[in-house]
């Protein structure tokens, strides 16, 4: 992408010499002008700048802009405009049309959490600095562009889209895609754009669900802020499940063969619509403001809408096996690492122990509704902001001055610090014996497993063809956490399940992969060698590549790979081929021989334009 980007500032304290923006080291720098507004709001004479580009860390750089003296006047109106050209950089993901779903014509989109879009434009890649923004997209002819936007406009003559988002968001929730996609409503506020092989199952799966959980969603924390709710669907190359970019979720296609994960994923991405978007974390140390926050949005939305046993069957099963990990870890809920990818610091822990102690935070009040009505007051108080703990809990001690009178912050043993600063799981966790009526028979039958010998006459009575992918993925983990196992015991699962999973969605099938990987049962890895010729978004192959690379399966995995690395992006291929280069595997300079499935010894510019950036030092 080549192109310009207007910055709209104003100082506001004296003695600023120096305007500091994030970037990367794939972002070219052409020029960088400056225009001083005067009493009479029209601009002096464009000026050029001198600027320079530091090293910052592994992940960004630092752009430091020497600005004029008429800019540093306190409250005085400029704009900085740099010219600049991407390349190679971790927010753009260009993908030729043999990675797309129609596989007939390439697709673009970006991906800005948590700090990848200083390598789509300059920016304060912060989640302290929100501002609106408005842009420019020119195209070829054909392709079809959408971005995270309140508002957008097509020109034919000019084959340009202009945009605009009307409410300050942080950088990392600019998005944009590009390419084949064609639109449906599947309600008044809400349509999905997918590729048109995808958009009729799309349709099927989604029409009239995504009104009705607004719907819910705005009975409880109040007015859906943003407009519209649209969906796009991308190819398995999107390296996560959904982000939740205001006004344009984007989500990965695969998700579409499990209705279970579908309703889910873009529930909690609704969530976010209130719980990290208009209110926001200001520093990804506390991340668990947004992802905490939208976890117990999410399954408060589930509740209302399906039901308290239905929700914690399919959300919360896995809450104290995913916390219990932080003991091992020695996690906090709030992390500080400074200099370090705040990528890496995001795992399902700061989800479910954020979502606990949210939770903890509701049972204090003793009514589900009073919390509701919380949550209703903290979103209108802060939303287009940026918040610490601090923010959050000194206004729900406010909300309810009968708990801060009774000092629950420092109730002995459940003590907010400890919550917010301690290492392991967490104080307290919900009641989650509703939920007994679906994950009952789960527990179950792991235990049958468990036995020896075997009473495969009574675990032939459990029909997993009967259960929800749900019920099966909570049967898998707890296997998967019990990995290694016998190699009888694993040879009787092989005989009993593995024709019936291997039919089966992604998120079952992966699981039951690194079963087969971490147990080296070799009958079945041509389903690894299978799935891995299938799905290439990183989620599904990182963890099987992690996993046959720590065993003995390392020559298969480096075989495979090369079979595969043409249909993988390329920010995945390198990404295995560090996992591979870590291993004791052959070095990746040429194919190796085949393996056996048994043991063996410039494009177009934009214009992007934010506006109402305070600049201090």
């Amino acid at each position: 992408m080549t192109g310009w980007q207007v910055l709209e500032l104003v100082s506001v304290q004296p003695g600023i010499q120096t305007l500091v923006l994030d970037t990367h080291p794939s972002l070219l720098i052409h020029s960088i002008d400056c225009k001083v507004f005067g009493t009479g709001g029209a601009p002096d004479t464009s000026t050029s700048l001198t600027y320079r580009v530091d090293p910052f860390t592994d992940y960004g750089s630092s752009l430091n802009i020497c600005l004029p003296a008429a800019a540093l006047r306190p409250h005085q109106a400029f704009q900085i405009t740099v010219r600049y050209t991407t390349t190679d950089g971790p927010a753009i993901w260009w993908l030729d049309s043999e990675l797309t779903c129609g596989q007939t014509r390439p697709l673009v989109f970006t991906q800005g959490h948590s700090v990848c879009n200083r390598s789509f434009f300059p920016c304060f890649d912060t989640p302290a600095v929100k501002s609106t923004y408005s842009a420019t997209i020119r195209v070829p002819e054909g392709v079809t562009v959408l971005m995270s936007a309140t508002h957008s406009v097509f020109s034919q003559q000019e084959q340009a889209y202009q945009f605009s988002m009307e409410f300050p968001v942080p950088a990392y929730l600019v998005a944009l895609v590009a390419g084949d996609l064609q639109p449906a409503d599947i309600g008044p506020r809400s349509r999905v754009w997918a590729e048109p092989c995808v958009l009729s199952s799309a349709v099927n799966k989604l029409g009239g669900s995504v009104e009705r959980w607004l719907a819910v969603a705005e009975g409880l924390f109040g007015p859906y802020v943003w407009g519209r709710y649209d969906i796009v669907f991308l190819p398995p190359s999107f390296p996560i499940v959904a982000m939740e970019n205001p006004c344009l979720t984007f989500i990965i296609s695969s998700i579409l063969e499990s209705r279970e994960f579908l309703v889910i994923d873009v529930i909690h991405e609704i969530a976010h619509g209130w719980f990290g978007n208009a209110v926001t974390n200001a520093t990804w140390e506390e991340m668990w403001l947004s992802e905490g926050l939208a976890t117990y949005a999410q399954r408060r939305i589930t509740t209302e809408a399906y039901g308290r046993a239905w929700t914690l069957c399919v959300c919360c099963p896995a809450v104290p096996g995913r916390c219990a990990c932080a003991v091992r870890l020695c996690l906090t809920l709030c992390v500080s690492c400074p200099g370090v990818n705040p990528s890496s610091l995001m795992n399902l822990f700061t989800y479910e122990k954020g979502y606990c102690f949210v939770s903890y935070l509701s049972q204090l009040c003793g009514d589900t509704q009073r919390f509701d009505a919380f949550l209703r007051a903290y979103t209108e108080k802060f939303k287009f902001t940026s918040v610490v703990a601090h923010d959050l809990l000194e206004f729900f001690l406010g909300f309810f001055p009968e708990l801060k009178e009774s000092s629950v912050a420092q109730r002995e043993g459940l003590e907010f610090e400890r919550w917010l600063n301690g290492c392991g799981p967490p104080l307290s966790e919900p009641d989650l014996s509703a939920g007994s009526v679906l994950t009952g028979p789960v527990k179950q039958l792991c235990e049958l497993w468990s036995v020896d010998p075997l009473d495969l006459l009574t675990i032939a009575t459990f029909d997993l063809s009967t259960w929800s992918t749900f019920q099966i993925v909570l049967f898998l983990d707890r296997l998967l956490d019990r990995s290694p196992l016998p190699h009888e015991v694993m040879s009787r699962l092989s005989r009993c399940y593995s024709a019936l999973l291997d039919g089966m969605n992604a998120e079952v099938r992966i699981r039951w992969l690194q079963i087969v990987v971490r147990n080296g049962f070799y009958p079945d890895l041509s389903q690894v060698r299978s799935f891995l010729h299938t799905h290439t978004s990183r989620m599904y192959t990182v963890p099987l590549y992690e996993d046959l690379c720590s065993g003995v399966m390392k020559s298969f995995a480096v075989e495979v790979f090369y079979q595969t690395q043409g249909r993988l992006h390329p920010n995945l291929r390198r990404t295995l081929q560090q996992i591979l280069s870590q291993s004791s595997a052959p070095p990746l300079l040429a194919p190796p021989p085949p393996a056996p499935d048994r043991p063996a010894d410039a494009p177009p510019g934009s214009t992007i334009a934010l506006r109402d950036v305070n600049v201090s030092a």
